[in-house]
């Protein structure tokens, strides 16, 4: 049987479903059985551990007309111990070609879109070695970009060709082959070189290092260069009929070059809302410190969906509006103060790029954190009040459903939640520590403490622990590991209060702010009932709001 229960939920009421079978199937949702694919493309296997994934240089030829890309991946890598099978991906239906090494082609061997190729022999531990692997094909077209990503082929309002990648959730196995998984990245980052039809032009992460003029096949190469390390599904393309305008900030590092590259008829309009991208950098310098990439400078870049935070290459398709696609998602009013993609996918070039889960049922820290920085962005130009109601204002899209952490090992990630739920928990844990400066220095500590790391949220957890000096584990194990909203039961007898945490998980003991008779106070409920001295009968009770929490009058007066 499902009961609905309208509870207060730090003073907004809306409908709970409370149910023992609906629990159970909650806590259940993603526990379907792992596939042999899954356990290869999202672990760690031994065909991938050997080896440390030094660089890539990809060249790809692409032919719009014919929705058609080839090219090849030139991959460096160091020996770690002795093996001799080792592991990438790429996805059908685009397919393999030959693997060359030291002039030999080499034996590959097929699981799925799994390939183990059989290297030279006599590979010396801590050595360098390359592969050269060549791929070709029609690859998947987006279906639903970025969340359903692929190719996305389309045409501007003048015919030409308008041709973007997005594949963070597909992986970047898509359209190229790569160790597609996150735990390696290339710590010398990548050169990507693409070649495109004249008329058009290749956007790609890092900065532009040469143009080729291929005066016979009526084609341009652009070869663009990342000195930094990079995770794999941040390498993208972005091709169109491009115009260039650019500005330089001067950032806590020096001067960062932003370069804007927008639809030669949108030249106008972009150099309006795209003032919004010097204000996200002044926010959260302040709120992360430096800008992570200023080798590899910062672009924003018009593509033909909503956009991706692609590593110092964001890609932008809100329409020149303000808002997400024009509408307020915090229903406060301060969403409509600013264009939604470029504040939140740029909020990943902190989180998600410079730190970047080792698995992604960790996705948590990337859209958690950028979720809140939206908060943060609204904080640093409207003030604590505005950035408040922003984030609270979002909790109308939670839902409740699953942990936000997903499965281990098999490339799953977990609820929607991780969104505003998680960005909710870290607004909470916020509260907790109580010390906006400590809250400041913790967040700011994140980007420099773990610089250009893979990170688990066991790492993430216990530095915000060790440097708020909260015990903060209990909570992290709530909002992550479970999907139900804790909440604050109590009743008031006379001069008798009894309050506790129900919806918890075990040992949950999170300190709350409240209002009792109009005085502020701190209590630190637990799962078991306990008292709370109170001086007069029948005092007002209410819960600080800016705690992620549901409140309940057991007695219900």
């Amino acid at each position: 049987m499902t009961i609905i229960k309208n509870i207060a939920i730090a003073g907004l009421f809306v409908s709970v479903l409370s149910s023992p079978v609906l629990a159970a199937d909650l806590l259940t949702a993603n526990n379907k059985p792992i596939s042999h694919q899954e356990k290869l493309r999202g672990s760690i296997t031994p065909e991938r551990s050997w080896w440390d994934l030094k660089h890539y240089d990809l060249y790809v030829d692409v032919k719009p007309e014919q929705r058609y890309i080839s090219g090849k991946n030139v991959m460096t890598y160091k020996v770690l111990s002795k093996k001799d099978r080792l592991q990438i991906e790429l996805q059908p239906p685009m397919k393999l070609g030959t693997v060359i090494q030291n002039g030999q082609e080499l034996k590959v061997d097929k699981d799925g879109y799994t390939y183990f190729i059989h290297t030279t022999a006599n590979q010396e531990i801590g050595k360098e070695y390359q592969l050269t692997i060549e791929f070709d094909g029609k690859p998947q077209v987006a279906k639903r970009p970025p969340w359903d990503g692929g190719i996305t082929w389309n045409k501007d309002n003048n015919g030409k060709h308008f041709i973007a990648t997005s594949n963070q959730g597909n992986g970047a196995s898509i359209w190229w082959p790569n160790k597609d998984h996150p735990y390696d990245e290339p710590d010398n980052g990548a050169d990507v070189s693409v070649e495109v039809p004249y008329g058009l032009m290749d956007i790609s992460n890092g900065r532009l290092v040469g143009i080729d003029d291929n005066k016979q096949r009526q084609t341009k190469t652009f070869h663009w260069q990342v000195t930094n390390t990079i995770n794999n599904y941040a390498i993208s393309l972005n091709i169109g009929d491009y115009v260039h305008f650019s500005e330089q900030y001067q950032g806590e590092k020096g001067l960062l070059d932003m370069d804007y590259y927008v639809l030669r008829d949108n030249l106008a309009k972009a150099k309006t809302q795209f003032k919004d991208a010097k204000r996200t950098m002044q926010a959260f310098e302040h709120w992360f410190g430096p800008y992570p990439f200023y080798e590899d400078s910062f672009k924003l870049i018009e593509v033909p969906y909503l956009g991706m935070e692609h590593q110092s290459a964001v890609t932008y398709g809100n329409g020149y509006q303000n808002g997400y696609k024009g509408r307020d998602r915090s229903r406060s009013g301060w969403g409509l103060k600013f264009d939604f993609i470029i504040v939140h996918e740029s909020g990943h070039e902190w989180f998600a790029n410079n730190l970047t889960n080792q698995d992604v049922a960790d996705m948590w820290i990337h859209e958690s954190f950028t979720t809140y920085s939206e908060n943060l962005f609204v904080e640093y130009h409207y003030g604590k009040k505005a950035g408040h109601e922003y984030m609270r204002g979002q909790r109308a899209n939670i839902a409740n459903d699953r942990p936000i952490i997903g499965t281990y090992n098999a490339d799953r990630n977990g609820s929607k939640d991780m969104y505003d739920k998680g960005a909710n928990m870290l607004h909470t844990i916020r509260q907790i520590v109580d010390n906006d400066e400590l809250w400041r220095d913790i967040l700011r500590g994140l980007g420099k403490d773990f610089y250009h790391q893979v990170v688990t949220t066991q790492q993430i957890e216990q530095y915000m622990i060790d440097k708020s000096g909260k015990d903060l584990s209990s909570i992290f194990d709530q909002y992550l590991r479970d999907y139900r909203l804790p909440t604050l039961e109590y009743f008031i007898k006379d001069k008798k209060m009894m309050v506790r945490w129900s919806n918890a998980v075990k040992n949950f003991a999170m300190p709350i702010k409240v209002n009792i008779d109009c005085k502020e106070r701190w209590i630190t409920p637990t799962t078991r009932w306990a008292g709370v001295k109170i001086d007069k009968a029948n005092p007002s009770f209410s819960v600080d709001k800016n705690f992620y929490v549901s409140t309940l009058n057991v007695m219900g007066n």
